[in-house]
């Protein structure tokens, strides 16, 4: 009978061991803190030099919790839970969402590509970003494009989201995404995606297409695709732009020798019946073109380096001039200290030209009152 029991309890154990190691629950985060001034901010009818102690400069700070369960035939289960949030004052992200960084359910296949839905990234920002200076291993949001006009920096994330990506098939990868309006009229305030990637040995490509219609006519706790409120509260422009129709196409590539890799990304972003920059409901469009390049110059010490001429238009406008143009130009250094934490240096400037336009680099705490902004940061960061 002693054996009995304790052979049962052996068996026991071994179920037990088997279904945690089919399982897994993990939380992870980030925190990026740091000091950051800048020559020139208005406020008012005053201006002058800013000196702020940031939260996320790089990379936004958070934490989430992200499982996955096996259910066998190279099926799994998996979901995401993430949540953005200011470390310097605790406060939520993204308008106040408990997870407004990611939220989402899906099935994940070995043979067929992975399957989700919920609140979750455009596929401009899966598969062309990275090989941006807004890529998360690189600037990320100081980094933006002005305005964060193509969402490259993910200044608004996708409600409502079905999305398709596909498995890695000799480096060739590619999906899709669908988010709905949740509202009797179809087509308002919906949104769509398309991207692939190609990576061949030092060589990454990628190309990508985001639609989202009716953002103009969103507001704070919309039901639909996106959140126009979102955006302005992260104290991003990006699609705060408002267009009844706002179109972004896009593509880069990265080639890398030794400890050198170069890229070039452009993007191409249309808001069309927009009343941005004074405009009486005529199209605002941008043309960004970014160069970039990374240097491990040793193991610990990295350099980054990357240029973008934005030429805008803006149709119908007696307020600003049709033609703005943007230079940006940005230097990082990043230390690190473990594999977990390191420390940066960050410097940026940017000009701007045509009448009434003004620089607004995108961490810089606001506009400046003249062409010319620049900022400097000082942080650390640290994952776990």
């Amino acid at each position: 009978m002693k054996k009995l029991h304790l052979a049962l309890s052996a068996v026991g154990l071994a179920a037990a061991s088997a279904a945690h190691a089919q399982s897994a629950v993990t939380l992870y985060g980030l925190i990026d803190a740091g000091i950051m001034y800048t020559n020139n901010v208005a406020s008012g009818t005053a201006h002058g030099p800013l000196w702020q102690a940031t939260s996320g400069n790089v990379n936004g700070s958070r934490f989430g919790v992200r499982g996955a369960e096996d259910l066998g035939g190279g099926l799994k289960a998996l979901f995401v839970l993430e949540n953005g949030y200011n470390v310097q004052n605790g406060k939520l992200g993204q308008d106040s969402r408990m997870f407004g960084r990611q939220a989402y359910l899906g099935l994940a296949s070995s043979e067929f590509g992975t399957l989700t839905l919920g609140r979750q990234y455009d596929s401009l920002v899966d598969y062309v970003a990275p090989l941006s200076a807004t890529a998360g291993t690189f600037g990320d949001t100081g980094f933006a494009h002005p305005f964060d006009n193509d969402n490259l920096n993910h200044s608004v994330r996708i409600n409502n989201a079905v999305k398709y990506a596909s498995n890695n098939y000799g480096g060739l990868k590619f999906g899709g995404m669908y988010a709905f309006s949740n509202n009797q009229n179809f087509s308002a305030d919906r949104a769509y995606s398309v991207g692939a990637s190609y990576h061949n040995g030092p060589l990454n490509v990628a190309a990508g297409y985001l639609q989202i219609n009716g953002s103009a006519g969103t507001s704070a706790g919309s039901p639909g695709a996106v959140d126009i409120a979102e955006s302005a509260a992260n104290g991003k422009g990006g699609f705060a732009l408002g267009a009844s129709v706002q179109r972004v196409i896009g593509g880069g590539v990265n080639y890398s020798l030794g400890p050198v890799t170069a890229g070039f990304v452009y993007t191409h972003s249309l808001f069309e019946n927009s009343t941005s920059f004074g405009s009486a409901g005529g199209n605002v469009s941008f043309n960004n073109y970014e160069v970039n390049g990374k240097y491990a110059a040793t193991p610990h010490l990295t350099l980054g380096l990357a240029y973008t001429y934005t030429d805008g238009h803006v149709d119908n406008t007696t307020t600003f001039g049709n033609d703005p143009k943007w230079h940006s130009v940005d230097f990082q250094t990043v230390y690190a200290l473990s594999k977990r934490t390191d420390v940066y240096a960050e410097a940026m400037y940017q000009h701007a030209s045509g009448n009434h336009y003004v620089a607004f680099l995108n961490t810089a705490g606001g506009a400046s009152s003249t062409a010319n902004q620049v900022v400097g940061t000082l942080g650390m960061r640290t994952r776990f």
